[in-house]
Protein backbone atom coordinates (compact mmCIF):
# COMPACT_ATOMS: atom_id res chain seq x y z
CA UNK A 1 0.00 0.00 0.00
CA UNK A 2 2.83 2.38 0.83
CA UNK A 3 4.44 1.71 -2.56
CA UNK A 4 1.19 2.49 -4.39
CA UNK A 5 0.69 5.64 -2.34
CA UNK A 6 4.13 6.96 -3.23
CA UNK A 7 3.65 6.07 -6.90
CA UNK A 8 0.38 8.03 -6.92
CA UNK A 9 2.11 10.93 -5.17
CA UNK A 10 4.86 10.95 -7.81
CA UNK A 11 2.32 10.72 -10.62
CA UNK A 12 0.32 13.62 -9.18
CA UNK A 13 3.51 15.65 -8.76
CA UNK A 14 4.54 15.08 -12.39
CA UNK A 15 1.07 16.11 -13.60
CA UNK A 16 1.29 19.31 -11.55
CA UNK A 17 4.80 19.94 -12.84
CA UNK A 18 3.68 19.53 -16.46
CA UNK A 19 0.79 21.90 -15.85
CA UNK A 20 3.24 24.41 -14.36
CA UNK A 21 5.61 24.02 -17.33
CA UNK A 22 2.65 24.64 -19.64
CA UNK A 23 2.22 28.11 -18.11
CA UNK A 24 5.76 29.21 -19.00
CA UNK A 25 6.41 31.69 -21.81
CA UNK A 26 8.18 29.43 -24.28
CA UNK A 27 8.74 32.36 -26.66
CA UNK A 28 11.45 33.40 -24.20
CA UNK A 29 14.50 31.28 -25.13
CA UNK A 30 15.64 30.85 -21.52
CA UNK A 31 12.20 29.73 -20.36
CA UNK A 32 11.94 27.31 -23.27
CA UNK A 33 15.34 25.71 -22.66
CA UNK A 34 14.81 25.43 -18.90
CA UNK A 35 11.25 24.11 -19.44
CA UNK A 36 12.64 21.38 -21.71
CA UNK A 37 15.27 20.41 -19.13
CA UNK A 38 12.71 20.47 -16.32
CA UNK A 39 10.33 18.30 -18.34
CA UNK A 40 13.07 15.70 -18.84
CA UNK A 41 14.31 15.65 -15.26
CA UNK A 42 10.85 15.90 -13.69
CA UNK A 43 9.31 13.07 -15.68
CA UNK A 44 12.44 10.97 -15.12
CA UNK A 45 11.69 10.85 -11.40
CA UNK A 46 8.50 8.87 -11.98
CA UNK A 47 9.68 6.78 -14.92
CA UNK A 48 12.80 5.55 -13.12
CA UNK A 49 10.79 4.78 -9.99
CA UNK A 50 8.42 2.62 -12.03
CA UNK A 51 11.30 1.03 -13.94
CA UNK A 52 12.95 0.18 -10.64
CA UNK A 53 10.07 -2.09 -9.73
CA UNK A 54 10.74 -4.11 -12.89
CA UNK A 55 14.36 -4.64 -11.88
CA UNK A 56 15.85 -8.09 -11.79
CA UNK A 57 18.09 -7.43 -8.78
CA UNK A 58 18.29 -5.38 -5.60
CA UNK A 59 21.33 -3.54 -7.00
CA UNK A 60 19.49 -2.57 -10.17
CA UNK A 61 16.45 -1.54 -8.10
CA UNK A 62 18.68 0.67 -5.92
CA UNK A 63 20.29 2.22 -9.02
CA UNK A 64 16.89 3.24 -10.42
CA UNK A 65 16.03 4.87 -7.09
CA UNK A 66 19.37 6.72 -7.20
CA UNK A 67 18.56 7.99 -10.70
CA UNK A 68 15.17 9.19 -9.45
CA UNK A 69 16.90 11.02 -6.60
CA UNK A 70 19.36 12.66 -9.00
CA UNK A 71 16.48 13.70 -11.26
CA UNK A 72 14.63 15.21 -8.29
CA UNK A 73 17.73 17.18 -7.32
CA UNK A 74 18.24 18.35 -10.91
CA UNK A 75 14.59 19.41 -11.10
CA UNK A 76 15.03 21.52 -7.96
CA UNK A 77 17.79 23.46 -9.72
CA UNK A 78 15.68 24.15 -12.83
CA UNK A 79 12.68 25.23 -10.75
CA UNK A 80 14.81 27.52 -8.59
CA UNK A 81 16.33 29.12 -11.70
CA UNK A 82 12.88 29.81 -13.14
CA UNK A 83 11.69 31.23 -9.83
CA UNK A 84 14.75 33.36 -9.17
CA UNK A 85 14.82 34.76 -12.71
CA UNK A 86 11.16 35.83 -12.38
CA UNK A 87 10.00 33.65 -15.26
CA UNK A 88 7.18 31.85 -13.45
CA UNK A 89 4.60 31.94 -10.69
CA UNK A 90 6.86 31.99 -7.63
CA UNK A 91 4.19 30.61 -5.28
CA UNK A 92 3.66 27.57 -7.47
CA UNK A 93 7.41 27.11 -7.97
CA UNK A 94 7.91 27.18 -4.19
CA UNK A 95 5.12 24.66 -3.68
CA UNK A 96 6.64 22.33 -6.26
CA UNK A 97 10.10 22.80 -4.72
CA UNK A 98 8.76 21.86 -1.31
CA UNK A 99 7.20 18.69 -2.71
CA UNK A 100 10.42 17.87 -4.55
CA UNK A 101 12.38 18.25 -1.33
CA UNK A 102 10.09 15.76 0.40
CA UNK A 103 10.28 13.35 -2.54
CA UNK A 104 14.09 13.58 -2.55
CA UNK A 105 14.21 12.81 1.17
CA UNK A 106 12.04 9.73 0.66
CA UNK A 107 14.31 8.47 -2.11
CA UNK A 108 17.44 9.19 -0.06
CA UNK A 109 16.08 7.32 2.97
CA UNK A 110 14.97 4.42 0.78
CA UNK A 111 18.41 4.15 -0.82
CA UNK A 112 20.09 4.10 2.58
CA UNK A 113 17.71 1.38 3.73
CA UNK A 114 18.30 -0.66 0.57
CA UNK A 115 22.04 -0.38 1.10
CA UNK A 116 21.66 -1.47 4.72
CA UNK A 117 22.58 1.88 6.23
CA UNK A 118 20.46 3.93 8.61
Amino acid sequence: MQKEGFKKRLYKFVLQLLKFIGTLDTKDVVSRVVADQLTRSGTSILSNYIEGYSSSSKREFTNFFAISLKSANESKVWLALLRDSDRCDNLEANRLLKELEEIAKIFAASILTLKGRK
